[in-house]
């Protein structure tokens, strides 16, 4: 690390550092919270006035949807690269996860359509709907998603043309694995990926000042039906993700030799730290060994599952991205078509590939499926309220699909040995 020249040793940054560490060092949902009770009082306070304050909201949204693009582009890629999968446990793993993630969003729409949390309020959209295409011309919507160049994707934001480019260029480097050493290619998508996820955490620290201003501009003139209507949506959430897990259980129940409580008792480690740090790369290595301590599954389940499968199974981000789009859909009475239901149905299976696992990178990927089906994007910040909570409660069900896997993967047949000696410490993969 270079230096620091000593003329700047006199300089007075040292302060402003302090107070950045200092703002950091407070969670993000606390931050969300404050800004959400200025909101309240600021659009009590300025009335219909405080409308004119969302273009803050507007801004620091389009700096959010300038990361999407390239997020899932390097996500994608860096998860082909280190995927370790080969054969037909390749094949049998890829159906899993797909089968699982659309089963979570066709729930999440569901309860959705059957709750209807969004009718609980009413808001204006703000801004002008982009030109709504047919709804049955689904051919015409499929070849305006196949990228004209290779940057227009990345220029227009179309997140099925990024993720065709992203998958294309993965297989390809994975093919040139086997004749040259591209390590170093490795290393600069890591290191690309790395460099996208500071720079979406500067922007995270603005995000409490959008919900203030979105907040505001929300209650000012329009008071506070939005909030009963958050009510509800967390009601309709927690019974979706419920559903999801009876749906786990019920696959381990008849699909492998580990029981359902024996399973839940082995891995609650795992799912109360995917509570208290909603991040399911962070929990990878705890889920890994309780399913091989604990629940004793073979080392080639276990590590399918909890560390390969951790990179593109989040089953609880796609369910949630799905219903949030209903949400905010039905707020603004704008009821999705089945076709645009279905868009968000392949929009949020792209984009929980691209959430990588980590915190808060679902609320880049939520703009893109926001998009997909024409509704306000700046709408995003009307969930942060509770999407603190909600986030930790999609990790644990993205820990507990990760778990399903293994055990859908190791079969009826239970091993003849099991470990009696503590797994080695598993560093996490690259998200």
């Amino acid at each position: 690390m270079t230096p620091i020249p000593p003329i700047l040793d006199y300089a007075p940054p040292q302060e402003g550092r302090s107070l950045l560490s200092l703002y950091r060092s407070v969670p993000l949902y606390i931050r969300i919270l404050i800004g959400l009770a200025l909101g309240v009082a600021i659009g009590l306070l300025l009335g219909p006035g405080a409308e004119n304050l969302k273009v803050v909201s507007k801004i620091i949204l389009r700096c959010l949807g300038a990361l999407a693009p390239a997020l899932i582009l390097v996500a994608v890629i860096d998860s082909i690269l280190n995927a370790n999968i080969k054969g037909r446990g390749a094949a049998h793993l890829a159906f899993l996860l797909i089968l699982n993630t659309t089963v979570a969003i066709l729930i999440g729409l569901l309860v959705a359509n059957v709750v209807r949390p969004g009718k609980h309020a009413h808001l204006a959209p703000t801004t002008q709907p982009a030109e709504h295409r047919k709804a049955g011309d689904i051919g015409e919507q499929l070849m305006e998603n196949i990228p004209k160049s290779v940057l227009e994707p990345l220029v227009t934001n179309n997140v099925i043309g990024v993720v065709f480019l992203a998958v294309a260029f993965g297989i390809a480097l994975r093919r040139l694995a086997s004749d040259h050493d591209i390590t170093v290619v490795n290393q600069v998508i890591q290191l690309a990926f790395k460099a996208i996820i500071i720079i979406l955490h500067w922007i995270i620290d603005l995000v409490p000042l959008a919900v203030l201003c979105t907040v505001a501009g929300e209650v000012g003139p329009k008071g506070f039906g939005v909030f009963k209507a958050l009510a509800w949506f967390i009601v309709a959430v927690l019974l979706a993700l419920f559903l999801q897990a009876v749906w786990y259980l019920t696959r381990i129940r008849f699909g492998c030799w580990v029981r359902p409580l024996d399973l839940l008792r082995g891995i609650r480690d795992a799912l109360v730290m995917a509570f208290s740090t909603s991040s399911s790369t962070a929990t990878m290595p705890v889920t890994y060994a309780a399913l091989r301590e604990k629940v004793r599954l073979r080392e080639d389940s276990a590590s399918m599952g909890a560390l390969v499968g951790s990179n593109f199974n989040n089953d609880g981000t796609a369910l949630y991205e799905a219903m949030a789009a209903l949400f905010i859909a039905q707020m603004l009475g704008q009821d999705l078509s089945l076709t645009q239901q279905l868009i968000v149905v392949a929009m949020a299976i792209i984009a929980s590939v691209g959430a990588a696992g980590i915190p808060e990178a679902g609320l880049v990927t939520m703009t893109l499926v926001f998009s997909a089906v024409n509704l306000p994007k700046e709408m995003v910040f009307i969930l942060l309220p509770v999407d603190w909570f909600l986030d930790r409660c999609r990790t644990m069900i993205n820990v507990m699909g990760d778990a399903n896997v293994a055990c859908m993967l190791e079969g009826k047949e239970k091993p003849e040995t099991t470990i009696d000696k503590p797994v080695e410490e598993v560093a996490p993969l690259p998200a």
